[in-house]
């Protein structure tokens, strides 16, 4: 029975989940030029078709021309969904401009436009709505440049009306900001979850005789943890810096097949010890390959470098914390059920080989570009 429902588990979350890392965001570039804001604003053509209808002939790719007569709904839709505030008043919008450019998740619609504040920016408001209503998940990614200055923020269902001062670049609440979001992306990152399960399941037992037996010391098991986790977070850590910084660029699909197997080679270890060395140092190897996941969301947002740098402090302080957050639910449970004589074969065993059936998936549809 409890196999059973793990696997149900299993195919509700790869049907649900099936991406597993890269979530719904858009990419607002704002620069202010006197009572002017210069306006770049990156959409996914993909979330565009959940509340447009731009594949007019539904063969499931959207050409620019079909791209192209939809630009007045596009433009409609979006300038709808943001309102640019100065000292009170609503800067007026003018028609956008559309481009469409390749990110590494796909293809977005690139919109230029001016909001005309009439008096010199000195505060700015930005009220940012895009989504919301049909994706609670999707996240506005902002960069504001305002006299060599850099501002960041992150829009949210729970934060959409932020507001920005010529003067202040307001660092205690960007570095917030990036620390929420990179707990959001640990909580989302499925992928990510699925690894360190795989990592932990076994890490409450020990082989005596050829067969599993109970840790006898909780302290042991910690012990243990610490180190899988401590080697996974340092990794994952180098990495993210480096990519985050565009000191390596690594191919974004072999990136998220390479984490797909990740999980899988992890889960598999469980039943068919193909990993001739502690678990940490697979933590240590496949955390590097995880910290080029991470640094998707950073890298797209193009922050200037000394902006960056705090934001990618403050995003890697989150991933950490939601990943400590994670373990210390988890690991209690299992040195509670590693008791049981079917620990072994249900827990161990069908939790890895449900770990092994979403990482399959993952890796088809990444590889293949294809969706189940």
């Amino acid at each position: 029975m409890l196999i059973r429902w793990m696997f149900y588990i299993a195919l509700l979350l790869v049907v649900n989940q099936a991406q597993a890392h890269k979530a719904s965001d858009s990419y607002l570039r704002l620069r202010i030029e006197g009572s002017q804001v210069q306006v770049q604003w990156d959409i996914a053509l993909r979330d565009l078709q959940a509340v447009i209808n731009l594949d007019g002939n539904t063969d499931g790719d959207i050409s620019w021309g079909e791209l192209r007569a939809q630009h007045d709904n596009i433009a409609a839709y979006v300038l709808a969904h943001i309102t640019f505030t100065q000292d009170d008043q609503v800067c007026k919008t003018n028609s956008p401009q559309q481009q469409v450019d390749q990110h590494s998740d796909g293809a977005y619609t690139v919109l230029f436009f001016t909001a005309d504040c009439q008096t010199p920016v000195t505060k700015l408001a930005v009220n940012y709505q895009l989504f919301f209503d049909i994706d609670r998940q999707h996240r506005g990614l902002l960069q504001l440049e305002n006299a060599g200055k850099i501002q960041s923020a992150i829009f949210s269902p729970d934060n959409m009306q932020q507001s920005f001062y010529s003067v202040d670049q307001n660092i205690l609440r960007q570095f917030g900001d990036y620390m929420a979001e990179g707990i959001w992306h640990i909580s989302i990152g499925y992928d990510h979850i699925l690894f360190l399960v795989a990592l932990l399941l076994p890490v409450v037992l020990q082989r005596k005789n050829n067969a599993w037996q109970p840790a006898s010391s909780f302290r042991g098991v910690v012990t243990e943890t610490l180190k899988i986790v401590t080697a996974f977070t340092l990794a994952h850590s180098i990495t993210l810096s480096l990519a985050a910084t565009g000191t390596i660029n690594m191919p974004s699909q072999l990136i998220e097949v390479a984490i797909a197997l990740s999980v899988l080679l992890a889960a598999l270890d469980n039943l068919v010890p193909i990993f001739r060395c502690p678990r940490w140092w697979v933590a240590l190897g496949f955390g590097l390959i995880h910290g080029f996941g991470f640094a998707t969301v950073l890298s797209e947002l193009g922050l200037a470098t000394h902006a960056l740098i705090m934001s990618l402090l403050a995003f890697n302080l989150g991933v950490e914390t939601g990943q400590l957050l994670i373990v210390a639910a988890l690991l209690p449970v299992l040195f509670w059920l590693r008791q049981s004589t079917h620990y072994p074969r249900f827990v161990l065993g069908a939790g890895s080989l449900a770990c092994m059936l979403m990482a399959t998936v993952w890796i088809i549809e990444r590889a293949g570009d294809v969706a189940f």
